[in-house]
């Protein structure tokens, strides 16, 4: 493993936006190499998520040794619930997608400090890019287009299905949750909706970026989204354009409240937004 040399005395952000820039480039040669010697699928899951864990545990312990990690591919640790800075990581989003040499999956760096998500990236290794608070935000979008919803390219959830048919919006299929956050982002397209269970990592890092950007994001009944939990289960996720969250929220608002198949685990009445 490649030792990182060049973050040595870079801010919160800059090592983020590094870290998962480094993890991605390797990712995209171990892709490239390992499809071409014919890995199974199955195996280049594994190695990428662990080599991704590799480097980034490994560069997070030498140049923030005080912090605490929460990763997807190592074990928690109690350590962090008391500890003021946590970097929430997901070494490799998209393993299915990485493992069939597609180029829509991502790398996620978030820094949880104090209770905010203070810094934030996600490379898109297959784009050549990393997203992050340098990042150009989205144009406006034009009033005469239909709304656009990046949804699961396997399997789009009820709710999606649901919100497209009553907001007349367009399902745009896609890979990983950082690369459908990322489609949001780039201004591909204007929301992202999930309710089918996630986790702090999948989420961490593309919603530091995108409310960096001033964009919105948060539960799908429009409450905060909570980070650095005993429990790191957050199941759903709402990331749009901020002039379009007034009226996903109460057009999500009014599905969950006649349809108690499509209520999240974990997301309580009581919480409603109003608008």
């Amino acid at each position: 493993m490649n030792r990182i040399n060049d973050t040595a005395g870079q801010s919160d952000q800059q090592l983020a936006s590094t870290l998962a820039g480094r993890a991605g480039g390797m990712l995209l040669a171990l892709q490239a190499d390992s499809l071409g010697n014919g890995l199974p699928a199955r195996e280049l899951k594994d190695l990428g998520d662990r080599l991704s864990e590799q480097m980034l545990n490994a560069a997070l312990r030498e140049f923030r040794p005080a912090d605490a990690i929460l990763s997807e591919e190592a074990k928690d640790s109690p350590h962090r619930l008391g500890a003021e800075r946590v970097w929430i990581v997901d070494p490799l989003d998209g393993t299915k997608e990485f493992s069939e040499g597609r180029h829509d999956w991502a790398v996620h760096v978030a820094l949880w400090n104090r209770g905010t998500l203070t810094a934030g990236a996600v490379a898109l290794p297959g784009l050549g890019t990393v997203l992050d608070n340098g990042t150009p935000r989205p144009g406006p979008r034009s009033p005469m287009q239909p709304l656009r919803l990046a949804v699961s390219r396997s399997r789009p959830s009820p709710m999606a299905q649901a919100l497209s048919a009553m907001m007349h919006a367009e399902l745009v299929p896609m890979g990983s949750a950082g690369y459908k956050a990322g489609a949001v982002i780039r201004g591909e397209v204007d929301a992202y909706l999930h309710s089918g269970g996630q986790y702090e990592w999948d989420s961490a890092a593309p919603v530091a970026v995108a409310t960096a950007l001033g964009l919105h994001a948060s539960r799908i009944d429009g409450t905060h989204l909570s980070y650095n939990q005993p429990d790191p289960y957050l199941p759903d996720l709402l990331l749009c354009r901020p002039e379009i969250a007034a009226d996903l929220l109460r057009a999500l608002e009014l599905l969950l409240e006649t349809n108690d198949s499509l209520q999240p685990t974990g997301l309580s009445m009581d919480g409603m937004h109003q608008p």
